[in-house]
């Protein structure tokens, strides 16, 4: 893992703090939101990550004496910094499990703290989860249309710098099977996966003789690359040559990789080619510049691919590369806080809140969920309204109401042992499962809907005609 000191933070939490300080509100408790407004790559729902690596961060979040001196360097009180020394983060976190699918406008994690614990890792906070978050369901709609295939994360080399370690992370939560980053292999317990380079090729004086010598090193997982000069007339035919002279070793050429041209219709070919030689084992794998859609077109082409190795556009989230989640206050001392604006999809949610997933009597998710306070007894809420449309309402009382906010963290410490990626990718694709295929869609998805109890709207909305009043 990566650590994070206290400076990891952006300056004006430590400004906030420092006044909060001087002002003796250290002790006043405070509950932020953590959301976001829009779902990524316009699509029907977003895969929540980053949660065990943000526990684990808090957990260890601390001022070392390098960030102390620096912070009396940049002018902070003597006083504040001297607080700083012992800080530590005792609050508490609600959060649904990790690998869950989550939408927009709802809280996604709710932190509860003095003012100063709760403002402190804002920052870590929108760091951690933003960007896992938004790999994680990239991987998803790569997965969801591999048809089986097997997916390997290629992106460390084309990564935002060390983004590309908790790149993997998510990738494997969002459906990936292996990845080639070792570091990240090494600390997640995830399998790695890598072939060759075509300067391994170039650097022997002829392409037989780099196939044979790879061969002779990993007579149990040979995959030959075959574009570094030319697929079908010199690659494949080598391949094949030493596929044969394996076989009489007693060995079997576990697989090809194409990197460049049509692969569809290059990986058709040696697919051909290969059953005629009686290597019908023999994998192909297809890498260079794979996305979702182009995984989809090879599905659909019926390429007789049967791994995908998959880099920039996974890392990088593209074309989306973030996604616009905020950390807002909604109680402080006990009393409901709201922000504001001139558009109303803006505005807040005050108070404590829990979220509740309303399901069919399948099991399946209906495609809604319901906001409300978190003392109210759901069973009693027969109406959610549309968040921002006054005139929109629905009836739920008939439906199973999941609550999905769990206290996670409390007093600093985290509350169950942590999770491994591959039981959070686990419980992730059985969430999956239970989403309607309509939201799943590429092109124009189902909108999931996202409504308010009653008493949630009328305290909302008394804030909003009070605050409105004094201006």
């Amino acid at each position: 893992m990566i650590h994070y000191s206290g400076s990891y933070t952006d300056l004006y939490e430590l400004t906030m703090a420092q006044v909060y300080f001087l002002n003796s509100f250290e002790k006043n408790r405070a509950v932020f939101d953590y959301f976001f407004r829009k779902l990524p790559f316009q699509g029907g729902y977003a895969v929540f990550a980053g949660l065990e690596t943000l526990l684990e961060a808090v957990e260890d979040f601390r001022f070392c004496p390098d960030d102390c001196a620096y912070l009396l360097d940049q002018g902070f009180n003597a006083r504040f910094v001297d607080y700083l020394k012992d800080f530590r983060f005792n609050g508490t976190i609600y959060s649904p499990m990790e690998g869950d699918l989550v939408f927009p406008d709802r809280p996604v994690l709710q932190v509860q703290g003095n003012i100063i614990e709760t403002q402190m890792i804002e920052t870590l906070l929108l760091n951690i989860l933003n960007f896992q978050t938004l790999i994680a369901t990239k991987a998803r709609r790569i997965w969801s249309v591999a048809a089986g295939k097997k997916l390997v994360d290629f992106g460390l080399r084309r990564a935002q710098g060390p983004g590309g370690y908790y790149a993997t992370r998510a990738a494997m939560i969002g459906g990936f099977d292996a990845s080639s980053n070792v570091k990240a292999g090494l600390d997640f317990h995830i399998p790695v996966s890598g072939t060759m380079a075509h300067s391994f090729i170039q650097s022997y004086p002829d392409e037989l003789t780099a196939f044979r010598e790879y061969a002779r090193c990993y007579p149990q997982n040979c995959i030959l690359l075959l574009d570094t000069y030319d697929t079908l007339k010199s690659g494949l035919p080598l391949a094949i040559q030493v596929a044969k002279e394996m076989e009489k070793r007693g060995e079997r050429l576990k697989g090809i990789r194409l990197d460049s041209g049509d692969l569809a219709w290059l990986s058709k070919a040696c697919r051909k080619r290969l059953d005629a030689a009686g290597l019908d084992y023999v994998q192909i794998a297809v890498s260079n510049q794979l996305d979702e859609t182009i995984v989809k077109s090879l599905v659909e082409q019926d390429a007789p691919v049967d791994l995908l190795g998959i880099g920039t556009s996974l890392v990088t989230g593209a074309p989306d590369a973030a996604l616009d989640g905020v950390y807002k206050l909604t109680e402080f001392m006990g009393q409901p806080r709201i922000k504001l604006s001139e558009s109303l999809s803006k505005i807040t949610l005050p108070h404590q809140k829990q979220v509740y997933r309303l399901v069919d009597k399948s099991g399946s998710y209906l495609g809604a969920e319901m906001i409300a306070l978190r003392n109210e007894n759901p069973q009693n809420v027969y109406r959610m309204h549309h968040i921002f449309e006054p005139d929109k309402s629905m009836i739920i009382k008939s439906f199973r109401k999941e609550p999905l906010l769990q206290k996670v963290m409390e007093g600093g410490k985290r509350l169950y042992p942590p999770k491994t990626v591959q039981e959070i990718r686990e419980t992730s694709l059985k969430q999956f499962q239970r989403l309607p295929g309509e939201y799943k869609r590429f092109i124009n998805p189902h909108i999931y809907k996202i409504g308010i109890s009653d008493s949630l709207k009328e305290i909302r909305d008394t804030l909003i005609y009070t605050a409105e009043g004094e201006r």
